[in-house]
């Protein structure tokens, strides 16, 4: 697994690589995490050991801005050419298109003969300048890739025609929610069944408030279901805060 975001930093990125990594490691499979040290209080350099003995290593290389490295395309080849010999690594699993470690891991790894496959996380766009210059090197990276993975069908079309991929080494795996680990606590008291025309009915939303996570469809959605539903919304620090308490 190769990117530059990964623990001790938060995000979604960096939740599905460890996810991934731990389900690949109990199906018997060897898996290592490739990323850029840390500064700062969570200081993390070299070698460390998560659950299930997950080995990530934490390479010398200097980040630049929100998290990503300095692109050099060369300055850390022999750090990787190191790590993917030591162990024994068949295939490299890059992750997120803004990461500019990712791209350098796949090229140099299809460089020495590895099979590689990419997993897209985001959406991007085709008109303003940061998502022209982002697909030109998606292009680039990609052009000799094994296998890319999506994390829904639209993510897949985004992703074929601003890479153009031949469809057929795309693959969709949906994000998705572990029920079973939001389940009501065996002790709760069962609270009696809820009239719909009388009782309210609270709907509760965590996500995070930018347009492409459908945000802006909360305040639509409430007038048109039921004019009884009451929503809580746990969000960050986001503009669109102010936008959804009004359509709300």
């Amino acid at each position: 697994m190769c990117c530059d975001f990964f623990y001790p930093r938060l995000g979604g990125v960096e939740m599905h690589i460890w996810s991934l990594s731990q389900c690949l490691i109990r199906r018997g499979h060897k898996v290592i995490v490739i990323t850029h040290q840390t500064d700062g209080p969570n200081k993390r350099q070299g070698i460390r050991y998560m659950t299930n003995n997950l080995k990530v290593y934490y390479l010398p290389l200097v980040p630049m801005v929100d998290n990503v490295t300095l692109p050099t395309f060369a300055g850390g080849f022999g750090l990787f050419r190191t790590v993917l010999i030591r162990e024994r690594i068949q295939i490299v699993h890059g992750h997120q298109a803004t990461s500019a470690f990712m791209h350098e891991c796949i090229l140099q790894a299809k460089t020495m003969g590895y099979k590689a496959i990419y997993t897209d996380h985001s959406l991007f766009g085709f008109a303003d300048a940061a998502s022209i210059h982002l697909n030109k090197v998606m292009k680039f990276t990609l052009s000799d890739i094994d296998h890319a993975i999506c994390v829904s069908h639209t993510c897949k079309e985004n992703l074929v025609l601003r890479a153009s991929l031949d469809p057929s080494i795309v693959s969709t795996i949906p994000n998705a929610v572990d029920a079973s680990k939001f389940t009501p606590s065996s002790s709760a008291t069962p609270s009696p069944p809820l009239d719909p025309l009388r009782d309210p009915i609270t709907v509760v939303i965590i996500s995070r408030l930018v347009y492409r996570k459908g945000i802006d469809l909360v305040g639509k959605v409430r007038c048109l279901i039921y004019t009884a539903i009451t929503f809580s919304i746990t969000y960050g620090n986001s503009v669109a805060h102010h936008q959804v308490r009004v359509k709300a």
